[in-house]
């Protein structure tokens, strides 16, 4: 008979005919299926997935046989899961799937045919069939039948209806019971089900076999432990195990110059091992624990170095710049000087966040700190860490606990008072097994860290005395409650004379040194400017330093080679052989005055950035676009930008009706990079205004500022960051808010003697100096009627 019905496909269940069966359906496609057999003669056909795991199964994904079911029930679970009751009819065929949003196909049922076997043949089956499964539901530990039902199926005497309900409540993959299914003889699916049940009855006897070989096993080697454990007994009855362990350790534990508190706890963990047997878990336990406690330093302390001209020297050889971390361990170390000999003095180590891009020497500058004061270093990665275990410890009541990474960073110092970086501590994050932030609270507050909790030691351990210095590439995902613990200093990204000065002392020496080309190669200046200005985009030094490698060893293998005699000097156009096309290469039409295009700001965790923003104006109903993964701050900013160009539209020569009858697309550049912030609302609305009259925007002058409904231009962060970038760009002039102007004190003189800084307050201002002139490509800016203080030329540092 042919039918055209509804089909749900079924991952792994398998639903035989003359069975009652629950089954869940949950996914939109067979929710669909369900309401229409509902809507009908609540008529279905189960079909199952050959590939369990995929989601939105074809018509390819379902086997060709399934079974015609009858809907007798639907009850709606609390997670929006259907639950549905069905009595399997018929086997039937698919023969085509029809087309729609719903999984519908054309079916032909499928008749069992008559038996060409003997009934005495068939009887001989049956009875072997319920003999065989009533030792496979003794031996199957998986099996729910309870006797009601068992007995049940014993009454059944047609092969068919046998074939099926003993299939219903084996425990067979699904592969197995679609075999069952597609056959249509019952005499030949009873004889299926017969081999698949005996082949179960021998895996059963193979686990059986295996399992009493482990438990021979196992008493064998109960009984070797106590033939020991006597061994043990009568040795120490004879004298023969004087030195004990327990001795041993006791011996250490009075050696060892431990705080009271530990002391007392050693000696009580000794007892307790004393009365364990040598070889049993718990002893093994407590051995790991004393090791533990004996090995971390209780007393031991570096004699640090308080010659200020001294720390001085070592920090200006390992880094260059960097004044405001170097000024800060002088303070300190000025402090312990001057209180040193005073009596109950106890000056607390400060707790340091070096906060800047990558590559500008926050965890190396860590190093040095430790050199400099002639103490210990050890650093902790907590990039990535998400279980606050990992900071305080586990309890000693799991298997394979261990301390803290804290207190095992003080057990590898050997010393109480060492320089501790935690690195990246801004990648931290937090899971179901807690939050490691709030774990680092104790940790790094001077006034708790002195009793620090560690779960695995279970005893305080006093922190008191370590410097602590954390590094983080940004403020923005350190919780407050743990920044507030921590002196924050800003290492902003070098200036080009500061990469060059880093190049030349540090970075080309000890390349050229470890490639073996010390006597034998130089890297010239302009080569390093090559490298610095036309192949590196970034705040530090770490691309500049792998590009120099590069350079060094190309030169290497050009020297064996060549066989060059003397030494060699690799200039700028040698710099383009060696290491191929510059990517960043200072483009002259980019400083042309273009229609719509603005150059911002922006500071990011790797440091300053120039922002390109395009506008582009096209006749339609006001419709404005914001493209470029742009975050809600810097939508909301585009969007106060434009309402403030519609109240001053006359002021600025735009259409009064712009909103009505121009569409605006606003983009920024570099569309795979998310961005976000405020600080683009000046440059998005002279983009604006510069699309809808169609004069163009100077090109050699960058902007950054927040606006407001009023037109206001409010103060932004980042300042020497961003004037960093723009002097790298190739910008010459920047626009910079006036709440902004203190901010200048920060930045290198050397940038402001390149880098002209216009100081601004309202949108008028912007755009007086924005909005060029093209001539023959040049341009001059229209006259700025400002104060006298509001532009700040070349060379002239801030009052």
């Amino acid at each position: 008979m042919d039918w055209e019905l509804p089909v749900i496909a079924l991952r792994t269940q398998v639903v035989l005919p003359r069975t009652l069966e629950n089954v869940d359906v949950g996914r939109p496609k067979s929710k669909r299926a369900l309401e229409e057999a509902q809507a009908g003669d609540n008529r279905v056909l189960l079909v199952v997935q050959r590939e369990p795991r995929v989601d939105d199964p074809a018509s390819a994904d379902l086997y060709d046989v399934g079974t015609l079911c009858v809907v007798k029930q639907v009850i709606r679970l609390p997670d929006d899961t259907l639950q549905v009751l069905v009595e399997g009819r018929e086997r039937a065929r698919i023969d085509a799937y029809l087309p729609g949003a719903t999984l519908r196909a054309q079916v032909t049922t499928i008749k069992e045919p008559p038996s060409a076997r003997t009934a005495s043949e068939v009887g001989a089956i049956v009875d072997q069939v319920k003999s065989v499964f009533g030792e496979y539901a003794q031996q199957n530990k998986n099996l729910r039948l309870d006797s009601f039902h068992l007995e049940n199926l014993k009454s059944l005497k047609e092969p068919g209806p046998l074939a099926d309900v003993v299939t219903k409540y084996a425990t067979w993959e699904s592969g197995d019971k679609q075999a069952v299914l597609e056959e249509a003889d019952p005499a030949t699916r009873l004889e299926l089900v017969l081999g698949y049940l005996s082949r179960d009855l021998e895996r059963f006897d193979t686990e059986k076999q295996i399992s009493a070989r482990v438990k021979q096993q196992m008493d064998a080697n109960q009984r070797e432990y106590y033939l020991r454990e006597q061994l043990k007994a009568i040795q120490r009855e004879l004298g023969s195990d004087d030195a004990s362990e327990a001795e041993e350790l006791k011996q250490k534990v009075e050696e060892k110059d431990l705080p009271e508190a530990a002391k007392e706890r050693a000696l009580k963990e000794i007892e307790r091992l004393e009365k364990m047997a040598g070889g049993s878990p718990e002893a093994t336990v407590v051995r790991t624990y004393l090791d533990v406690l004996l090995d971390l330093p209780w007393s031991e302390i570096d004699d640090e170095t308080l010659d200020i001209a001294h720390t001085e020297k070592i920090l200006d050889e390992d880094h260059h710049a960097l004044e405001e971390p170097k000024e800060r361990i002088l303070e300190f170390l000025a402090v312990r000087q001057l209180t040193k000999d005073r009596e109950g003095a106890d000056y607390k180590s400060p707790i340091l966040c070096l906060v800047g891009p990558p590559g500008v020497g926050k965890t190396s500058l860590g190093k040095s700190i430790a050199r400099s004061m002639s103490r210990s270093f050890v650093r902790m990665s907590l990039g990535g860490v998400r279980d606050e275990a990992e900071i305080r410890g586990h309890r000693r009541t799991y298997i394979g606990s261990l301390p803290g990474r804290i207190i095992q960073g003080m057990k590898t110092a050997g010393k109480i008072n060492p320089v501790f970086l935690l690195d990246e501590v801004d990648k931290m994050t937090a899971d179901f097994r807690g939050d490691p932030s709030s774990a680092l609270l104790e940790v790094l507050d001077p006034e708790q860290n002195d009793t620090f909790a560690d779960h695995y030691l279970e005893i305080p351990y006093d922190l008191s005395k370590v410097m602590f210095i954390t590094t983080a590439n940004t403020l923005s995902t350190i919780p407050r409650p743990l920044l507030d613990r921590m002196e924050v200093i800003h290492i902003p990204g070098y200036t080009l004379d500061e990469k060059m000065a880093i190049a030349r002392r540090y970075r080309v020496p000890r390349q050229l040194a470890d490639h073996g080309l010390e006597e034998r190669a130089t890297i010239g200046d302009d080569a390093v400017r090559k490298i610095v200005t036309e192949y590196t985009r970034e705040a530090g030094v770490r691309t500049m330093d792998r590009l120099i490698a590069k350079t060094a060893r190309k030169l290497a293998k050009a020297f064996l080679d060549e066989a060059w005699d003397g030494e060699h000097t690799v200039d700028a156009e040698r710099v383009r052989t060696l290491l191929g096309v510059p990517p960043y290469r200072d483009e002259a039409t980019d400083k042309q005055p273009q229609i719509g295009l603005a150059h911002g700001l922006a500071w990011t965790s790797v440091g300053g950035v120039t922002l390109d923003i395009e506008v582009v104006s096209v006749p339609g109903k006001g419709k404005v676009t914001l493209t470029g993964q742009l975050g809600e701050v810097m939508k909301e900013s585009a969007q106060a930008a434009i309402a403030y160009l519609r109240k001053h539209a006359s002021d600025y020569g735009l259409p009064a009706d712009f909103h009505e009858t121009r569409d605006l697309h606003v983009h920024v550049l570099e569309g795979a990079t998310p961005k976000d912030g405020p600080s683009a609302g000046i440059a998005i609305a002279t983009a604006v205004v510069s699309a809808l009259t169609g004069r163009p925007i100077r090109g050699d002058v960058a902007m950054t500022g927040e606006i407001t409904l009023r037109g206001r231009v409010l103060g932004i962060g980042g300042v020497k960051e961003k004037l960093l970038a723009a002097h790298q760009a190739g910008i010459s002039r920047v626009l910079l808010p006036e709440a902004n102007e203190a901010n200048l004190e920060d930045v290198p003189a050397e940038i402001l003697a390149e880098l002209e800084v216009t100081i601004v307050k309202d949108f008028g201002q912007v755009l007086e100096v924005m909005l060029a002139v093209a001539d023959e490509g040049t341009f001059e800016p229209p006259p700025v009627t400002v104060d006298a203080r509001a532009t700040r030329p070349p060379g002239v540092p801030p009052a």
